[in-house]
């Protein structure tokens, strides 16, 4: 064990919880059968952590020691609790016998964070509120991140998760792991989680860095697992989705940290073994003529992965592929990056107004990519004041540091 000076304790412990909080999460809800007792028995070894650590070093397996420490603190919780309720008493000895408690974890999954986000993704509630409720309670982001995700305010996320909260409560949803039948159901919300995670991890919404690797990392590791226990369609492209995302990772910042526009970036960088991996697992899910958005997604990617120079890209076949997620996703998300790609085939003055159509609608009036890609068409336009304005707007929208120093740059090249 490694003595951490004081000062560094608590920003080493919000390293920890930042990385590990979800999977402890998981494990104690697989444990205690209950989110809201496995929420206090974990911030309860969180706070031991902060006592016990300066004395006795930080442990070499974190997690374990905090897994351990939360489950005992459980076993005294509910020891109290059996005093004024005798339910509870089984419970406690259940925990102290190390069994596996009132939530016993189904065989078919072999993971307790994919247990959790199953369990989470109920269908009794609604898509928007169990979403956000396991990209909270689950995943560990922040209700401000989760809301960038859907382009609402935060509390509005806030009251998702309220209610969502307050529905299993009121209805006594169990927290328990679903059959082996039931699993096929929910994997499109699994997905969706997954799938939002990861993005938050390749793009962070806000900080100082471009992406949070934990994030991405864990995300990928989630869809191996869903890709090997259910290889649907969708869970291949999804795998095949963030793998080429993932492999151009090296190649999106500069030394300073900054993005490097896709355009820009030096693609001898780029990781071969996961384009080539991404590249078979699309074709995989194509063949089936059964897939959805992801696979589509991962087969815009895959053409631009395949695509040695950024001259050489075919945005031609972007473009049909755009369509028919456009067509089968409708979403203005969607139609913006569509609105990239036609101004590759034709023309700017093409884009912008497939933009302008968007922002008159008021869909993506607060999302700052939205207003950057408007600056884009106006400056190859020479159209400049507007590009200034629209690069102003983008740049008081932007959230992170990355793409506030982004902007900026681009606002200077304008003039």
């Amino acid at each position: 064990m490694s003595e951490p000076a004081p000062s560094d304790l608590r920003a080493h412990l919000d390293t920890v919880y930042r990385a590990e909080s979800g999977r402890i999460l998981a494990t104690l809800v697989r444990l205690l059968g209950n989110l809201e007792a496995a929420e206090d028995a974990m911030h309860d070894a969180f706070n031991a952590a902060l006592q016990a650590w300066p004395a006795t070093g930080i442990p070499a397996n974190p997690r374990a020691w905090l897994i351990s420490t939360a489950r005992f603190k459980a076993i005294d919780a509910f020891r109290r609790r059996a005093r004024f309720d005798a339910a509870h008493d089984h419970i406690a000895a259940a925990l102290h016998a190390e069994g596996p408690g009132p939530a016993a974890a189904a065989d078919e999954l072999p993971d307790d964070r994919l247990r959790l986000i199953f369990t989470c993704c109920h269908p009794a509630l609604a898509p928007e509120a169990r979403t956000a409720l396991t990209l909270r309670e689950v995943c560990g982001l922040t209700t401000e991140e989760i809301a960038r995700a859907f382009l609402v305010s935060a509390p509005t996320i806030a009251q998702r998760i309220v209610r969502a909260k307050a529905k299993i409560r009121d209805e006594r949803i169990p927290y328990q792991v679903p059959a082996g039948a039931e699993l096929p159901g929910r994997l499109h919300a699994v997905l969706a989680v997954v799938y939002l995670l990861f993005n938050e991890g390749y793009s962070a919404s806000s900080g100082a860095s471009l992406t949070r690797v934990e994030l991405s990392t864990e995300a990928i590791r989630l869809g191996r697992v869903l890709h090997g226990l259910l290889p649907e369609p969708e869970a291949t492209g999804l795998l095949a989705l963030m793998v080429l995302q993932e492999s151009r990772r090296a190649a999106r910042a500069d030394a300073a940290g900054d993005l490097v526009r896709l355009e820009d970036q030096d693609r001898s960088a780029w990781d071969r073994t996961l384009i080539a991996e991404g590249v078979a697992l699309v074709e995989q899910a194509l063949a089936t003529r059964r897939f959805g958005p992801y696979t589509l997604q991962a087969a815009i990617a895959a053409v631009h992965a395949g695509a040695r120079r950024a001259e050489e890209t075919d945005w031609r076949q972007i473009c049909a592929l755009y369509d028919a997620l456009l067509e089968m996703q409708p979403s203005p998300v969607i139609a913006l990056n569509r609105a990239v790609a036609v101004a590759r085939v034709a023309g700017p003055a093409a884009g912008l107004a497939l933009v302008d159509g968007l922002l008159a609608r008021g869909e993506l009036l607060d999302y700052h990519l939205a207003h950057a890609t408007r600056a884009d068409f106006c400056r190859r336009l020479g159209r400049v004041e507007d590009a200034r304005e629209a690069c102003r707007r983008a740049l008081a929208l932007a959230t992170s540091e990355r793409d506030q120093r982004h902007l900026e740059g681009r606002l200077k090249e304008l003039g």
